[in-house]
Parts: structure tokens; sequence; C-alpha cells
């Protein structure tokens, strides 16, 4: 991938309501704060058909809107194979969702790989699901999420941004 080329990612969970819609708002709230929103295209979607054109979770909704972060105009889709050509990054939340994303890949092409290997402060590699959870399970998602958006675009802008 070139230098000056669009770089895309795509974030992967279960229903595509409470853990990728999280890290796609987060991620495009940080790139748009590093002026860099014409060179990173943002996505999420989910392995599973559940929540197809749904708004993320309320709870999703009210604990990001709390630290600035709007996910209004995100609707749930279910990741496609066509994905693996559209994106240079597809990031599952965990590691059910990686391997459903492994055996998609195969018919495509493509990297899965687990979002929170770019977190810097987080020992965890998978985001929990909060779905079932109280509401300090999204405070915990969005920590998570914080912290691998952050290495995640540190990581693009030296691999793809620096001139």
């Amino acid at each position: 991938m070139g230098k000056d080329k669009m770089v895309s990612v795509i974030f992967v969970c279960m229903g595509n309501i409470c853990r990728s819609p999280t890290a796609e708002a987060v991620f495009r709230h940080y790139v748009e704060s590093a002026g860099l929103s014409g060179r990173i295209r943002i996505d999420s979607a989910g392995t599973h058909d559940y929540h197809i054109g749904a708004p993320p979770d309320l709870r999703t909704q009210r604990a990001a809107e709390q630290r600035g972060y709007d996910m209004s105009a995100l609707r749930g889709r279910q990741v496609e194979a066509a994905d693996f050509d559209r994106f240079d990054y597809v990031l599952a939340m965990d590691h059910a969702n990686l391997a459903i994303l492994q055996s998609l890949a195969k018919q495509g092409h493509g990297n899965p790989h687990l979002f929170l290997e770019y977190a810097r402060h987080h020992q965890e590699r998978e985001v929990p699901d909060p779905y079932y959870g109280g509401a300090d399970g999204f405070e915990r998602v969005l920590d998570m999420v914080e912290d691998a958006a952050e290495g995640l675009l540190q990581h693009i802008r030296e691999r793809h941004l620096s001139r």
C-alpha cells in the first residue's frame, strides 16, 4: 500500500450494536481530531444478521455520548466477503468473531485480527460483550476501545501516512 493511498478499517463484533459501533465512533473521533478524515475510511459490521439496519444499543449510545462520541447515525450491517477486498484492516472484537472472519477470509483475501492487539494499556485481547451486563460493562468497553484506537491510529500513521 502506497503512502498516499487511503487506508480503510472495519471493526467487527457479533451483532454490530455494541462493541464494533463503539470502536467505529471512537476511532472516527480520533481520526477526525487528527485531521485525517480524508485519509482513513472507517466502518463496522457484525458477523450475524440479528440487527441489520438497527441503531446501536441505547446503553452503548448513552455511554459513548457521555465521553463525547456520537453514534446516532450508525446502523447495523452484516460483514460480507467483499469487505476483505474493501478494507485493509478487518478487526475482530473477540476470538469467536475472529474465527468467523477467518473462515470468510478464505473465500476472499485479507488477514483479520484482533482489535485489542493495538491496545497499549490493556493486556486482554478480547473486548467483552456488554450486552447482557450492567452499565459498567459499557464503560469498560469504552476504556479498552479508546486504548486500542489510539494504538491503531499510531500504527496507521507510522506505517501508511508518514512521509
